[in-house]
């Protein structure tokens, strides 16, 4: 009879002693993968410990994909994730960059090759991994010559940091090894929770977006400057990145001036003006002057659209009490 053979486990190595957040994620983000599933954990400075391991993150000196080492503290190591990002890679971002749409479409179960796992992929290293590469790199958010008004040690990399025994703690190998598969589990859940919100939240409202415009277009306003919305929901990013997408030449960029919606918290209508860019707090063509500032039978009489229930003083926004009302600000403010 023959016999049966014995499941051999991947095994991760990284380095013993203080852990930081960036090996603590990397490792979570490598079990996430069908490889590492099950793997064990070695930490450990040895370079004849880490020669026994599958793959190597944070320590041994080696950047080398084809020998399963992701370490970034080589003298001569600049490798960044590409894709307009320029923040030097730590071990978290390495494993990301090559493990990471792996690693979304297990999470997620999108399929693999689905558009929407280069989207989720792009999305979390810019609000996610980005940070802990800056971090564990020493690089900045801003110019050293602005002094920050206040200190914050509540980000991830810092509670993954307060998660190290103390200076005057003694502790065993055992316990440090324990601690560390602590951080790693706290990395990992704000992972997944995270990515998991863009997936079930954030990502649908692109696709919503982009069949409002489509249905703007043929129903509401057919130049495409006004985008009509049955529903709230999170536009801007989406549409700077579909305007920049040459995968959409329907999606004309700075087309859209102004974006029409239901305030269904207060039973009325929004009209909102599009920004200069994501982040702007200009407006391509902000509400008019006249309007500004002005609510009710002011802003109707003014107007001339009835239902007016108020303009914000800079233009930005402004509310109707029903949809054809704010629709007919939105064509009317189009036209001074």
């Amino acid at each position: 009879m023959p016999t049966k053979r014995q499941k051999t486990e991947k095994v991760i190595g990284t380095h013993n002693g203080t852990f930081h957040c960036d090996e603590a994620l990397a490792v979570f983000l490598l079990r996430q993968t069908a490889t590492y599933r099950d793997a064990d954990v070695k930490r450990s400075r040895d370079p004849a410990v880490l020669n026994t391991c599958d793959i190597v993150v944070d320590v041994g000196a080696v950047y080398d994909v084809t020998e399963n080492r992701y370490d970034h503290h080589q003298r001569d190591f600049n490798h960044v994730f590409g894709h307009g990002f320029e923040t030097k890679l730590s071990s978290a971002g390495l494993i990301y960059k090559h493990f990471g749409q792996q690693v979304i479409a297990n999470i997620t179960q999108i399929p693999s090759g689905d558009p929407k796992i280069d989207i989720l992929w792009l999305k979390m290293y810019k609000e996610f991994i980005e940070a802990i590469d800056g971090i564990d790199n020493g690089i900045s958010q801003y110019p050293a010559e602005i002094k920050p008004k206040y200190r914050s040690r509540t980000d991830l990399s810092s509670r993954v940091g307060s998660l190290n025994p103390t200076w005057n703690q003694s502790t065993d190998a055992r316990t440090s090894d324990l601690l560390f598969a602590k951080a790693s589990i706290l990395t990992g859940e704000e992972f997944v929770g995270r990515l998991n919100d863009y997936t079930k939240a954030w990502l649908p409202a692109r696709d919503i977006l982009i069949a409002s415009i489509a249905e703007s277009k043929q129903n509401v306003d057919s130049s495409g400057k006004i985008i009509l919305f049955q529903q709230f929901l999170p536009w801007k990013e989406h549409l700077f990145e579909l305007e920049a997408d040459s995968s959409f030449p329907e999606i004309i960029p700075e087309q859209a001036v102004y974006v029409v919606y239901p305030d269904e918290a207060a039973n009325n209508w929004r009209i909102q003006a599009v920004p200069a860019s994501y982040e702007s707090f200009e407006s391509r063509k902000a509400l008019p002057e006249a309007w500004r500032g002005l609510r009710d039978e002011e802003l109707s009489t003014i107007s001339g659209v009835p239902g007016g229930i108020f303009t914000h003083a800079s233009g930005f926004i402004g509310g109707n009490k029903t949809r054809e009302g704010a629709l007919r600000m939105a064509r009317v403010a189009l036209a001074i």
